[in-house]
């Protein structure tokens, strides 16, 4: 190796070129470079970390111990490929029994490596150079970025408080429509936490099929629904087979962030196409993580359980910033509480302090008062709070929102 090279020459132009590093990072891995620098900066201090985008929780020691067992079979050594007959079973018994959608267990169904492994070979799968594909604004950012990777043209939706946090598919041009080959979706929606209504959900199909557009829809948080709100998956809605392919995970129903697993279900020809470019692109993942896996998914109560605690928490956190002069309400489903980012603070010895978007929001509490959220400047400037930090019982939540309370209650927030 030739001593001093310049690698930025060699650097593809899709993550930048030659300035590649030079530009803002993944905002995940701003938030938790922040954090870091605010630990060292404080490390006395006790943070109230109400960033953190996973589940606090442990997977169900039933679990646990199926992984254990599986993992000691010698048969579970191998490559798991594209995934194990058992899992699918598994996972097409659950869509019908959850959402009342029938599926073909070997055609219709396929494990991925998570979400976000599914949500990046999808582009592989149907996007060609110049092709427009519909991502919501703000949103998970991995299939749009897998988009211009490929060459593909990114058409942002925009997710607005006053449409309930959907996307207002008729505002979309004529001529953009038909060269939109697809639509991706996202309910219940990380970061605003809005859930989509079944009339929505129909409107969005009646929409794709008009157009002839694919509607891909993550529904990572599709179990986790709160109080009366109803687990909807796309595919349960008349005519959305003939239009949809769907995108669920095992991280968040079922407390299995790391394991990463999950499944796409849908048409058996997109199911066989995503199949094609995960033969080239993983070796699936460990056979004793899907035969542990088919045990959640034969215990939904174990989704139950975590989504009444989320609800409990976003109850508590909601009513501790109300109290505080936020206006915020809690979400129906998920672990996300989304509000508008203070325009202002007014500090006790009558000094204001301007928030000219939401990031220097999101600093200003971090560092002022070490309570971790994060920013949204996409549409609308927003701050996203989770409830998935760490308090092992009721008690340690109660008084979580007390120190969040005690920590806002000194200062007087504009909006």
């Amino acid at each position: 190796m030739m001593e001093g090279m310049d690698f930025r020459k060699f650097f593809a132009e899709r993550i930048g070129g030659e300035i590649f590093g030079l530009e803002k990072a993944y905002k995940m891995e701003r938030i938790k470079e922040a954090k870091r620098r605010a630990l060292e900066l404080f490390p006395e201090r006790r943070f109230l970390d109400l960033g953190i985008g996973e589940p606090d929780a442990m997977a169900d020691g039933r679990v646990v111990s199926a992984l254990s067992r599986a993992a000691e079979k010698r048969e579970n050594r191998v490559y798991a490929d594209n995934g194990a007959p058992l899992f699918k079973r598994a996972v097409a018994e659950y869509m019908r029994r959850i959402y009342g959608v029938v599926l073909d267990a070997e055609r219709e169904i396929i494990h991925c490596i998570g979400a976000k492994s599914a949500l990046s070979y999808l582009p592989l799968c149907l996007v060609n150079p110049g092709d427009v594909v519909g991502v919501t604004k703000p949103g998970y950012p991995v299939l749009g970025q897998h988009v211009r990777f490929l060459g593909g043209e990114i058409l942002e939706l925009p997710l607005l408080a006053k449409n309930h946090y959907l996307p207002d598919l008729e505002s979309i041009p004529t001529e953009m429509a038909k060269r939109m080959k697809l639509l991706s979706l996202n309910y219940p929606n990380n970061p605003t936490g809005a859930v989509a209504t079944r009339a929505f959900l129909e409107k969005a199909v009646a929409w794709a099929r008009r157009h002839e557009v694919i509607l891909i829809h993550d529904a990572a948080y599709a179990a986790l629904v709160h109080g009366q709100a109803e687990a909807l998956s796309l595919l349960s809605v008349e005519g959305a087979r003939e239009v949809s392919i769907e995108v669920h995970s095992m991280s968040k129903a079922f407390n299995m962030t790391g394991w990463r697993l999950g499944w796409v279900c849908g048409p058996a020809e997109l199911v066989r196409a995503f199949a094609f470019v995960k033969d080239y692109s993983d070796s699936g993942q460990f056979l004793a993580i899907q035969e542990a896996a088919c045990e959640a998914l034969a215990h939904p109560e174990i989704t139950r359980r975590t989504a009444e605690k989320y609800a409990r928490r976003m109850e508590r956190v909601s009513a501790t910033l109300k109290a505080n002069g936020w206006s915020v309400s809690p979400a129906r489903a998920g672990f996300f509480l989304y509000t508008a980012a203070p325009r202002a603070v007014q500090i006790a010895d009558e000094t204001s302090v301007d928030f000219p978007n939401a990031e220097a929001c999101a600093a200003w509490l971090l560092d002022a008062l070490g309570i971790i959220c994060v920013p949204w400047d996409d549409v609308e400037p927003s701050l996203r709070f989770s409830m998935s930090f760490e308090a092992p019982s009721s008690e340690d939540e109660r008084a979580f929102c007390e120190e969040l309370g005690r920590r806002l209650a000194p200062y007087r927030f504009e909006f």
